[in-house]
């Protein structure tokens, strides 16, 4: 990769205020990633979740419990740090997208049917940090600042 595209990727026009929106969506997708891959905070670990998401067709069901967990644990630490914020909030989207279409969007909207209105809100903040970067108070922004002298 080279040094504009990685520069690109790091550098971000937003503000201060990313960071309030990248906490607690890191935080959020982190602690949800760790039900999945340790079994933290009331959760099965990988191998709970890779039999729940073989049952419902998403085969296989280990590896892909693996994907999603390390999507939204490693990815919500990157966003809480905001390094690599794009391309972690981008992958991020990703799995809310799958969780959305293939758990909860025939459960309606809301969240007391199992529906998939937190997925939504997860996947539209991930894709706001996915198009507007990590903010100035980002790792994202102090290593652009780096590589760009």
């Amino acid at each position: 990769m080279n040094k504009q595209t990685l520069l690109k990727i790091l550098s971000s026009g937003a503000g201060s205020a990313a960071l309030v929106l990248r906490i607690p969506v890191g935080v959020i997708l982190a602690a949800h990633g760790a039900q999945k891959l340790f079994g933290w905070f009331g959760g099965y670990g990988l191998a709970g979740t890779g039999q729940w998401m073989a049952s419902i067709g998403l085969e296989p069901g280990y590896l892909m419990a693996f994907l999603a967990g390390s999507a939204e644990f490693f990815g919500g630490l990157a966003l809480i740090a905001g390094l690599l914020t794009r391309p972690a909030a981008l992958v991020s989207a990703f799995t809310m997208l799958v969780a959305i279409f293939t758990v909860h969007f025939n459960n309606g909207l809301f969240m007391s049917n199992n529906g998939y209105e937190f997925g939504l809100a997860l996947f539209a903040a991930t894709l706001a940090l996915t198009i507007q970067g990590g903010g100035q108070l980002s790792m994202d922004n102090w290593l652009s600042k780096k590589l760009a002298k």
